[in-house]
């Protein structure tokens, strides 16, 4: 053997090395990775396509698949006046809630930040809703909704104002889910902007100290811009969240009174989990998530251009 041919035939010998090292890698990355891959069919494309196909069916009263309808049910909702009334409730709902909790959180958040004696106690508190669970903090909440023996109708009774009927009058209904949501969400949303906060460099509040900026103006105008980003965040998940409130709905009001509390999400769980209409129910899950999927591309098409990343 020449030496031309046994450097040929070392570095072949390399090669295949090399490429059987790859292929080993590649075996051990997909072994990996295919728990994850299992679960997310299971869980996410299975459920999508079944809910595809359901949606394009009628089931009988067992919920059995009777007839293939194609896109009857589609039609059939979007000329309802039930499914926009679920609408309209949803979008207030959301309304009433995603801005509240995020300026609430927000002005908890910045009078916590300061290093003050004492402040790592409210920060405690104002974190502790995320520990809670729907349920038990729907059952907490229906207890001070109480028309009698509530604490809210009880203080109201201090300062002479007539006690409110929170849960059975329809236009008290959805404001009252609502202050249990907000309350449910500050946990999580303080906690998220506080550590933006604290991402703020300390020099910026020094050097606009040296300035002149009082603690209002620093915060309005220079906090509040690197603080964009994380804000955006909060408002995207918040708005995905109050789109999929179901468990203080069930647990309080059941969509009533008069279907002032019927959001979409319990409108599906009443066709399909309770009347068996999977069909009608699929097709609204799938017109849920066009909407909020239209309205989450909406959100970074409009206001991620006012975001100041670093």
């Amino acid at each position: 053997m020449t030496n031309n041919e046994s450097v040929l035939f070392g570095k072949n010998s390399k090669s295949r090395i090399v490429k059987k090292r790859e292929r080993g890698e590649q075996a051990l990355a997909y072994a990996f990775l295919a728990p994850s891959v299992i679960l997310f069919i299971m869980f996410l494309f299975y459920p999508m396509l079944k809910s595809v196909y359901l949606s394009m069916t009628i089931t009988d009263p067992r919920g059995q698949v009777a007839e293939f309808v194609w896109f009857e049910n589609f039609a059939k909702l979007l000329g309802s006046e039930a499914f926009y009334s679920g609408l309209g409730v949803t979008l207030l709902f959301i309304l009433y809630t995603v801005p509240t909790s995020l300026v609430w959180s927000l002005f908890l958040a910045a009078v916590t930040h300061n290093k003050l004696r004492g402040m790592k106690v409210f920060q405690f508190v104002f974190s502790l809703p995320i520990v809670i669970s729907v349920g038990t903090g729907s059952i907490i909440w229906f207890l001070l909704f109480h028309p009698t023996a509530g604490m809210l109708n009880y203080f109201l009774s201090l300062v002479n104002i007539s006690p409110i009927p929170w849960l059975t009058d329809p236009s008290w209904a959805l404001i009252s889910i609502s202050l249990m949501t907000i309350w449910m969400n500050m946990g999580f949303l303080y906690i998220v902007l506080s550590s933006g906060l604290q991402g703020v460099p300390e020099e910026i509040y020094e050097s606009a100290k040296m300035d002149g900026s009082g603690p209002i103006r620093t915060f309005i105008q220079i906090v509040l811009p690197l603080l964009s980003p994380t804000i955006f965040f909060a408002l995207i998940v918040s708005v995905i969240g109050a789109f999929q409130a179901f468990g203080q709905i069930h647990i309080l009001t059941k969509g009533g009174p008069i279907n002032s509390t019927n959001v979409i999400v319990y409108s599906i769980y009443q066709d399909a989990f309770v009347n068996f209409r999977f069909g009608i129910g699929s097709a609204q899950a799938l017109i849920l998530f066009v909407i909020i999927l239209a309205l989450t591309l909406l959100q970074f098409k409009v206001l991620e251009k006012k975001v100041h990343y670093q």
